[in-house]
């Protein structure tokens, strides 16, 4: 059959509100031209993220309506602690309310100031954690990373070569520890190979340095291994995602994105010294050891979705129906970063909008272009998130892509839906010139993209 179908039938819907190009352009300029500031029912179809927007399963609420409410050591928080070390594998499994609270349990409990961190490219959040912590955060992608065109089956891997000696540059008893985001969503959603992870950990093994994972989408990543590492071919994804967690000393993630939760973090760690300072932080900042800010229905919730996270059959769907939208898109001329991954299409800003320097932020310009014409919200990952100002001399650091994110959540959108935001994006890029640039009114000192404002140059 050349048709795929969802792998499951919806029983609940949400109405979605109807705009006019009309309200969408009021709408925009009353939220200064940042999309994130958009109420939700001003929007069509929403690609804004993928974090927090899954639809649970039928599985799911069965499992929150039995959860144990007790304030703490609750039966709810011991389900869920076992089906996470059934497949993570560490000693110890500290929940907490969502991904950046893990960050900043680890940074605040493990990081000291003039450490150095690795990574094949922090996350935003990470790096802001990391950085406020004291960290120095350096990033080491491999150069096919950089280059949307090139067929590079696992664009997210660390450069081995860099990391060699970037270590032995900084000294290795100044590394606290290197991190490898999989996958890499700065970057276009790549995937990291079991190849590139077993290479990394030896590199980090020799030096005495942990090798942690931030793997919030890890059971896309380990379905693209399987697909695309010859090595895994045979292998179930949960081989797969367990073989990538063996390798490492532990797992920090949110768990809205794969974990198909809409709330909820973890970190899994084998040092019982550090799992020891990040309780303690826990408690300070989070809630009781066995909750981590969590409901117990929250709890079972994620329990469940260790295992249906990982069901093939939907990660089938979900990486086709990816790439049937970017591949509908490239059809339509628009310039895509290749090769997709699983969770999202990246647009390149730049490309789109030649136009425009990267003073009027091309990708960010194009996502506020992109609701007004057919009110699809988007994000970018790019001149406004990683775009870096001298202190000294004013001037702007740019970052290599300047891109246009299109963040599917999972369960939630028809192939229709998506055929509509491509559609829409096609329409616009055939009148690219008409994309106006936009310009900062105010940009806060980390984190812009979610609450800077703009105004049209």
């Amino acid at each position: 059959m050349k048709t795929m179908i969802e792998p499951y039938r919806s029983r609940v819907v949400e109405p979605i509100h109807m705009t006019t190009r009309e309200q969408r352009e009021e709408f925009i300029r009353d939220a200064h031209y940042n999309p994130f500031l958009l109420k939700a029912e001003q929007v069509i179809i929403d690609f804004v993220t993928d974090s927090g927007t899954s639809a649970l399963s039928t599985r799911q609420w069965s499992g929150m309506l039995g959860a144990d409410e007790s304030f703490t050591g609750s039966r709810s928080f011991y389900r869920f602690r076992e089906a996470a070390q059934s497949l993570l594998g560490h000693r110890h499994i500290i929940p907490c309310h969502q991904g950046r609270a893990a960050e900043h349990l680890i940074a605040h409990a493990v990081i000291k100031p003039g450490d150095v961190i690795f990574s094949n490219t922090h996350f935003a959040t990470t790096r802001e954690n990391f950085e406020e912590a004291g960290a120095v955060a350096r990033d080491l992608p491999i150069p096919e990373a950089l280059d949307p065109a090139s067929p590079h089956p696992f664009k997210g891997n660390i450069d081995l070569n860099r990391l060699e000696g970037s270590i032995r540059e900084a000294g290795p008893e100044h590394v606290r520890f290197v991190v490898i985001t999989v996958t890499d969503n700065s970057h276009g959603g790549q995937p990291v190979s079991l190849a590139n992870l077993r290479a990394a950990q030896e590199i980090c093994r020799r030096h005495g340095i942990p090798l942690l994972l931030d793997a919030a989408r890890f059971a896309e990543n380990a379905y693209l291994i399987k697909l695309r590492e010859e090595e895994a071919r045979r292998m179930t994804a949960r081989e797969v995602a367990q073989a990538m967690f063996h390798l490492t000393d532990g797992v920090f993630m949110s768990l809205k994105k794969d974990g198909l939760g809409n709330t909820g973090g973890l970190i899994s760690i084998n040092s019982d010294e550090w799992a020891e300072k990040i309780r303690i932080r826990l408690l300070v900042s989070e809630g009781v050891t066995t909750a981590g800010g969590l409901a117990g229905r929250d709890l079972e919730s994620l329990a469940v979705a260790f295992d249906e996270a990982l069901d093939e059959n939907y990660l089938a769907y979900r990486i086709a129906s990816t790439c049937a939208l970017g591949e509908q898109l490239a059809a339509g001329g628009v310039p895509v970063l290749r090769p997709f991954g699983a969770h999202a299409i990246y647009v390149d800003g730049r490309a789109f909008c030649p136009h425009l320097p990267d003073e009027q932020l091309p990708a960010w310009s194009l996502s506020v272009a992109l609701y007004v014409h057919g009110g699809v919200r988007s994000w970018e990952t790019g001149n406004v998130m990683m775009g870096r100002r001298d202190k000294a001399g004013g001037r702007w650091t740019w970052p290599a892509l300047d891109l246009l994110r299109l963040a599917i959540p999972r369960r939630v959108y028809s192939s229709n839906h998506l055929s509509y935001a491509a559609e829409t994006l096609i329409d616009l890029f055939e009148r690219r010139h008409e994309v106006r640039g936009l310009r900062f009114i105010y940009r806060p000192p980390v984190l812009a993209q979610f609450v800077a404002t703009f105004e049209p140059v």
